[in-house]
């Protein structure tokens, strides 16, 4: 007994001298794994890793080895160069993947021998190599590369005569081939078109693409599949309609395929994600899962062709599937509170690998032969977050919209939470919103949950109206009116947390990034409840945001038409700006935004800026250099952590919020990323 009494106190004493709250820098430091690929034995598997390298300041990604049985996890790539894309030969003798290293302007194509050894590059193309993989005998790689440019243009733009047309000065991009025996490069596409995506049959003799007008954002409504032979030659059409196509690929007897759309079973825009079935001749496809109502993200044919698995998002979580083709059965085959990521199936080993997001883990790998009833887990990486870390509690809660929809959403609570106890309020709207907040969020960057908890707030991230994994009419709702029920859903869920006694609501907090800077735009001009907000890349005018941004594809449903064509739904453009309320509003409010933002461009958060600032609201404006929608430089994140929690303190307590250095313990964490 005395023994057990002492050991108790040493594990309490252990555990309480290790468990601290998350840095900033912490935070910064966990790395990312994604891009799994079994080998053809089934004996390991490679994936990227991705970690922070502060003296660089951006993220380094770097090639990781695993045996399926996780006895041992290393490292096979430089720890100081990017390693993207590795793939396995098809005997696993070797591996190719893309760097630019030595004197390499762009991307290349390089291999190594499996049992790691020096790598050698085999491509030496004009413009950057994306998508490699090998072909089925192995004596050969496939790969897309955008043209390159033509010995006059270069000419001329290096005596400065580079005036282009705008959304016309871009390079098509084409499928290629290299020989691995002597780097002999042949061409398989030409034309005035853009190969957006290839997947080679199990066979190797065909090839299915997708084809569209450009490489540009927008394109993608005209981005139809086509299949050929895997020289290039007798190239025939699939699809032929206005709504984008994603993930074809052949049936293991290269009659049927396989592809994703946003469309239903009468070709009409903006649902869900539906899983279609066509065949070569190119009829009508086939809407295959019925009135299951959640978006399909990915799906691949089972090996015997019998049966199709999926990944599908149900909400807070997402999992996989089965879909038995003649007998219209779907089976569920993962649950829990988890996200499941980076998903692959091998139909040579009839097995799958995916990296699993729970709430204390940023997604270890795990594998599940599919006769199997479990995954099991095979890394180790994020392991020593609990370890090390006092984390804050996710959970997930539900309420009712103001029409009486049910809503659900994730919660974080504070460390040290107690029963009984308000607290302030952080509300956090999820980007897209063609997405939705699930389990494993803690360790966003953009959002920032463990600082934010470890300094006494509760964290509120909806799935409001518009969000995906709830059924067409739950995505179908900003059809036609972006902000009918979607800000509705987000105060109600407000509402929720402080009818249960956890909220001070003289105490609350508005902030969001993308798609969630415009849910905290309009927020602001329907309710002055929030003592601070954060706009970041928001939309404030959705008349000139038409023009101005990349991509209009979304925007043209929710309003019904452009802002442009003949008796153009204006008033429905200008009635869900933000900036046509703009003078309601009194919370001081932050704006922040990458300085080379093309997806919501900074003349957004300007025109928020100067009608805030002509209005006399407390209002500040950041412009983040270099940064485009996707932040890449660490100081940049860190920086806009420190501004966003100084704006909070400041209008919630009025007290200085004391920023925290991008030096701090960063030798110790630069130490454990290197682990």
């Amino acid at each position: 007994m005395k023994y057990i009494a002492i050991l108790f106190f040493t594990i309490v004493l252990t555990n309480f001298s290790n468990a601290k709250t998350m840095s900033m820098v912490d935070l910064l430091n966990v790395p990312s794994v994604n891009d799994g690929q079994l080998s053809p034995d089934g004996e390991g598997f490679l994936f990227v890793k991705s970690k922070a390298d502060w003296q660089s300041n951006k993220n380094i990604r770097s090639i990781w080895y695993a045996d399926i049985n996780g006895e041992e996890t290393f490292q096979i790539s430089s720890n100081v160069l990017d390693s993207i894309s590795p793939r396995w030969s098809p005997n696993g003798d070797k591996v190719l993947f893309l760097s630019k290293r030595s004197d390499d302007q762009v991307n290349q194509i390089y291999i190594m021998p499996s049992s790691c050894g020096e790598a050698q590059r085999i491509s030496n193309h004009a413009t950057s190599i994306a998508s490699a993989e090998w072909s089925h005998d192995g004596k050969s790689i496939y790969f897309l590369a955008s043209d390159r440019k033509d010995q006059s243009q270069i000419d001329n733009e290096e005596l400065g005569d580079d005036i282009f047309k705008f959304e016309q000065d871009f390079k098509q991009r084409h499928l290629w081939n290299i020989s691995i025996d002597d780097y002999t490069k042949t061409r398989i596409t030409d034309g005035d078109y853009s190969v957006t995506r290839f997947k080679l049959s199990e066979d190797g003799e065909k090839i299915l693409h997708h084809r569209a007008p450009s490489p540009l954002l927008d394109a993608a409504l005209e981005n139809e599949i086509w299949m050929m032979d895997h020289d290039g030659k007798n190239a025939k059409q699939i699809t032929s309609n206005q709504n984008p196509e994603g993930g074809a690929e052949f049936s293991p007897d290269n009659n049927s395929i396989l592809f994703l759309s946003w469309t239903n079973e009468k070709d009409e825009p903006y649902f869900e994600n539906n899983l279609f079935l066509t065949n070569i001749k190119g009829d009508k496809p086939q809407q295959l899962l019925g009135t299951f109502d959640h978006d399909i993200e990915e799906a691949h044919w089972s090996k015997d062709g019998n049966s199709i698995y999926f990944k599908a998002n149900l909400g807070v979580h997402n999992e996989l599937f089965n879909y038995n083709i003649s007998t219209k059965e779907i089976m569920q085959l993962t649950n829990g509170n988890h996200t499941v990521n980076n998903w692959q199936y091998n139909p040579n080993l009839d097995a799958h690998l995916m990296s699993i997001k729970t709430a204390d883990n940023n997604g270890d790998y795990w594998y599940m032969q599919s006769d199997s009833a479990v995954p099991k887990k095979v890394t180790t990486i994020f392991d020593y977050i609990k370890e090390e870390f006092d984390l804050p509690k996710q959970d997930v809660i539900k309420w009712q919209g103001e029409d009486g929809v049910e809503v659900e959403g994730t919660i974080f609570y504070p460390n040290n939470y107690r029963k009984g106890k308000k607290y302030p309020l952080v509300v956090q709207t999820h980007g897209g919103p063609r997405s939705s907040d699930q389990w494993g969020g803690l360790f966003s960057t953009t959002s920032y949950a463990p600082v934010l908890t470890s300094n006494g707030y509760i964290i509120l991230r909806p799935n409001y109206r518009g969000s995906l994994g709830y059924g067409d009419d739950f995505v179908r709702d900003m059809v036609g009116s972006y902000f009918n029920q979607s800000h509705l859903d987000v105060m109600a869920g407000v509402d929720h947390l402080i009818s249960e006694g956890i909220v001070d609501e003289e105490k609350m907090v508005k902030m969001g990034y993308s798609a969630g800077g415009h849910m905290t735009n309009k927020i602001i001009t329907f309710t002055d409840r929030f003592k601070a907000a954060s706009s970041a890349a928001g939309t404030a005018n959705w008349i000139s945001m038409y023009s101005q941004s990349d991509t209009r594809i979304y925007r043209t449903p929710w309003f019904n038409g452009t802002p442009w064509q003949k008796d153009a739904p204006i008033d429905t453009y200008w009635d869900h700006s933000p900036l046509k309320d703009i003078a309601n509003v009194t919370t001081p409010t932050m704006i922040i935004v990458g300085g080379a933002d093309v997806r919501v461009p900074k003349e957004q958060s300007i025109e928020l800026y100067r009608a805030l600032k002509s209005n006399g609201v407390d209002t500040d404006l950041y412009i983040v250099p270099r940064e485009q929608h996707n932040w890449k430089e660490l100081r940049h994140k860190l920086e806009k952590m420190n501004i966003e929690m100084s704006w909070f303190q400041k209008h919630l307590f009025n007290k200085n919020f004391k920023y925290e250095d991008a030096n701090q313990n960063m030798n110790k964490q630069n130490i454990r990323a290197l682990k």
